[in-house]
């Protein structure tokens, strides 16, 4: 399929009337501007200039953003040749101050040095960082007044609290700049990777970061008079970074070979290709988040374009007008297209691929890098060098296929280029909720397995207990032995004790958890009652995690307490039942995760099931649920219900053998399915 993604040069990924917008409109009205009437000596933004450039509709309801642009013009350019010839001393001494409000001030002497560099690469990447920083500062602005954030930088903009703050014509202006697909929307065109390094004019740049220490001037003002503190959220810690490392840090030899593959590969647009150079310019200067920023929004564009050959629909390489959508990762990566066709590129790429993307970009309980990144809520300085280092490797294996096989051959005579081949191959998500359920599952039983390491003192085991419902916890255990039985019967046969004639003892139960989490599971495109089942099993899990640690503390403290002589006759005797408790506990705890983990790995077959009978089997599920939470409640040290512990057991187990009896299990229908087949 590789030929087919060999087209044309493309010349620009904006679209006639945005590459317009951005490029020739601000440049139409060539007055000179006088600085002294936008900025005073001391450095006051004077907002009646910029303000004054809007040009709204006849009807006042809206902007006229085309009009605007173009008024605007001429003060942006007088404010980029200010700021480019401003000494840098004299830019901190003026606008330190002013800029402290976004809460990394740090940001921009970088930008100012990205100005002054002339490299366009560098200044759209600054660009991307401040629309996001400022963003993530507007927030906090946001809060001082309202509650629940908006998420999108367009609704912010538009909100009635941040007008209150800064005055309804400084939002205007904000919004011709990055707040409207009608205006210049920098933001939104940058971060999705539509513009090339030299379409987005420098003095645009120079432009927002004055904007945004007036910003801070007026915000001054505000919280004088309001008698106000601007508070700033805590930055975002990366989740799951730790599990999501499979490839090694990419070796010099390797980045050679990349650095000769990006010039060869179709998936960059060569217009794209500055931006790749400087990710690589970046890692190797230890700045991880810049290096992550641009691999990220040039994944988005070559994606973009393999999306538009493989789907047959080149105007959405584009960016989109105004009245309709862009082509951006959502619809990328998913599975249908907007007319409810099946996408082609996730069957082009592969699941390993989708996999990847999904985890690194999508997932809730992944990184969402992309997210994270362009609305601020990460810090640039503290980003982990190891979430760029996977985003380079798998880059750089997407980009090997899109090179001709000659150049291929002779990239894979090296054994670490052929080494991030395989590991691209056998890519499996980390983030979906299903790979998290079995996470989940292993650490529970991790739990438990402490659980016969902490032994009674001596005198414990000699201590009498009352035989009051020992006849109860049989029946538990009776229960428990049957429908351990029944569950390993209906383990796939690989995963079986072949060697045993009977029951599976408890001491293999851990070697077969561990063999069920094992086994894969697809989880590209899980349907809604995939989805609705796996949030009820890890509730369950987390549950029997909760039950599994505070058992252990307790356990801990009450032999501590027991040896130092600390306890009353009754905490004594009630640290018996604890103890015969856990003898019970802990074979339970184990039927649950077994029960679970099969559950887990025949997820797919409640597709089978009928509305009525997917609502019992909910039902039945969310029984084991609320058995969970209970046990949880019991073995609370505050608490200690040892003996309703029990009997919550015995009234589970009962629950559980009569669903299982009626085969309704997902396991059993799994094994229906198979009979079918076979005969």
């Amino acid at each position: 399929m590789r030929e087919i993604l060999i087209g044309e040069p493309i010349a620009t990924c904006l679209s006639p009337s945005v590459y317009d917008m951005i490029c020739k409109l601000g440049f139409e009205v060539r007055e000179n501007c006088d600085i002294s009437s936008i900025v005073t000596q001391n450095g006051e933004v004077c907002w009646k200039k910029i303000t004054d450039c809007m040009v709204y509709t006849e009807s006042a309801q809206g902007l006229d953003h085309r009009e605007s642009v173009r008024l605007l013009g001429p003060v942006c350019q007088a404010v980029h040749l200010y700021l480019s010839s401003l000494p840098k001393g004299e830019f901190e001494v003026q606008y330190a101050p002013a800029l402290q409000w976004t809460g990394v001030p740090e940001l921009f002497p970088e930008i100012l040095d990205a100005l002054r560099s002339l490299e366009s690469p560098s200044i759209s990447l600054s660009l991307m960082k401040l629309t996001s920083c400022l963003e993530r500062a507007l927030g906090d602005v946001y809060l001082l007044i309202g509650k629940d954030c908006p998420f999108l930088l367009r609704d912010l903009l538009a909100s009635e609290e941040l007008a209150q703050v800064f005055g309804q014509p400084v939002m205007d202006v904000l919004k011709v700049f990055v707040g409207s697909p009608r205006g210049l929307n920098l933001r939104n065109v940058l971060w999705h990777g539509f513009a090339a390094p030299r379409e987005v004019p420098p003095k645009y740049c120079s432009m927002m970061l004055l904007l945004t220490a007036g910003l801070g001037q007026l915000l001054k003002g505000f919280l004088q008079q309001a008698n106000l503190t601007l508070a700033h959220r805590p930055f975002v810690t990366l989740a799951s970074v730790e599990d999501l490392i499979v490839f090694p840090d990419v070796p010099s030899e390797v980045l050679s070979v990349l650095e000769e593959v990006m010039k060869k590969s179709t998936f960059i647009l060569k217009i794209m290709l500055p931006y790749w150079e400087v990710a690589l310019t970046k890692l190797k200067s230890h700045r991880f988040a810049d290096c992550a920023i641009l691999l990220l929004v040039q994944l988005e564009t070559g994606l973009r374009k393999a999306f538009a050959e493989v789907n047959e629909c080149p105007k959405r390489l584009l960016t989109a007008e105004s009245t309709a959508l862009y082509t951006t990762f959502d619809e990328i990566l998913a599975k249908h297209l907007n007319d409810g066709k099946i996408n082609q590129l996730p069957l082009f790429l592969g699941e390993p691929a989708m996999e990847f993307l999904w985890d690194f970009l999508n997932h809730q309980e992944g990184p969402r890098l992309r997210d994270r990144l362009s609305h601020g809520e990460v810090s640039l300085p503290e980003f982990p060098k190891e979430a760029a280092g996977q985003l380079l490797a798998f880059s750089f294996v997407l980009l090997l296929r899109f090179i001709d096989g000659d150049l291929l051959a002779a990239c894979k005579e090296k054994a670490a280029v052929r080494s991030l081949i395989n590991l691209a191959a056998t890519y499996v998500s980390r983030c979906h909720p299903a790979s998290q359920l079995k996470k989940q599952v292993l650490s529970c039983e991790g739990s438990i397995g402490a659980w016969p390491l902490l032994p009674l003192p001596e005198e414990a085991e000699r201590e009498p207990v009352r035989p009051e419902g020992d006849s109860e916890t049989d029946a538990c255990s009776s229960l428990i032995t049957e429908i351990v039985a029944e569950l390993c019967c209906r383990a796939p046969e690989t995963h079986r004790a072949a060697h045993l004639s009977g029951p599976l003892p408890p001491e293999q139960w851990p070697r077969l958890l561990h063999a069920l989490c094992s086994t894969p599971v697809r989880t590209l495109f899980c349907p809604r009652a995939v989805l609705e089942v796996l949030a009820v099993l890890r509730r369950v899990t987390a549950h029997c995690r909760l039950v599994g640690v505070q058992v252990a503390a307790c356990v801990e403290l009450r032999r501590r307490q027991w040896e130092d002589r600390s306890l009353r006759s009754r905490q004594r005797r009630n640290y018996l039942r604890l103890a015969r408790s856990i003898k019970l506990l802990s074979p339970m705890l184990y039927l649950i995760l077994l029960l679970i983990a099969l559950e887990l790995i025949n997820i797919h077959m409640v597709l089978g099931k009928n509305a009525s009978e997917y609502q019992q089997y909910l039902r039945f599920l969310k029984c084991v649920l609320q058995y969970a939470e209970n046990v949880a409640a019991c073995t609370r040290q505050d608490r200690n219900k040892w003996d309703d512990a029990v009997r919550l057991t015995h009234a589970a187990l009962l629950k559980i053998w009569t669903f299982i009896e009626k085969k309704q299990m997902l396991m059993h229908l799994a094994e229906k399915s198979t009979s079918k087949v076979v005969r």
